[in-house]
């Protein structure tokens, strides 16, 4: 089982047999079409080209109109990511993958980027307590203080944590547990969080 490409819709609650509330993500994924097969005799790896969603035929470039259509495909998907199929499954180019693939209570791992929060400082990027807010300490509410020793080693020491660019990275969510899937619309129901805004592009695969 490869995995598929999805989009964060957002985030809601469902009930279990027992009555008990669940925070779940809902995550629209796929269909997926089989762009293309890579072989380790071709390729020099094995994987799968899959696409997701539709690019707008303005944006479209031909050489990406071209390998669409050799997939036998009438459009660009906006999308596309690799996955690594398991031994022994074989797909071909054209195939659409879709949530049957997965059943519930399945855990799955999800990638995604995490929203971007810009430059922040130590208190907001790693938790730090700030200064004393009184005895003449106002102006060092927020600020990290010492950075490093000053005679030995007389630099400041690689990894220390300081303000910066916080958000917009690649972090993947790993145990998810499927809590329901709808078929119709293509929907998963994953209890908990994944990374991103709402709209984020995830690659959901499975553990």
């Amino acid at each position: 089982m490869p995995g598929l490409i999805g989009k964060k819709v957002g985030m809601t609650q469902i009930f279990t047999e027992s009555g008990e509330a669940v925070g779940v993500t809902v995550v629209e994924a796929g269909p997926c079409p089989v762009l293309q097969v890579k072989t380790a005799e071709r390729d020099g790896y094995t994987s799968l080209q899959l696409g997701f969603g539709r690019k707008k035929d303005r944006r479209v470039k031909r050489p990406e109109a071209g390998h669409a259509a050799r997939a036998g495909l009438d459009y660009v998907p906006r999308v596309l990511a690799e996955f690594e199929p398991e031994e022994g499954e074989q797909y071909e180019a054209g195939q659409v993958l879709t949530v049957e693939m997965f059943e519930p209570g399945q855990r799955v791992k999800i990638s995604g980027r995490t929203k971007g929060r810009g430059f922040a400082g130590v208190v907001k990027r790693h938790g730090f307590g700030g200064g004393r807010g009184s005895h003449g300490g106002s102006a060092i509410l927020r600020a990290p203080g010492s950075i490093g020793p000053g005679t030995d080693p007389s630099r400041v020491i690689k990894g220390r944590k300081m303000a910066g660019q916080m958000g917009d990275k690649q972090r993947t969510v790993l145990n998810l547990r499927i809590e329901k899937i709808d078929l119709e619309k293509n929907l998963l129901l994953v209890r908990g969080a994944v990374p991103g805004p709402r709209n984020n592009i995830l690659l959901i695969r499975a553990t």
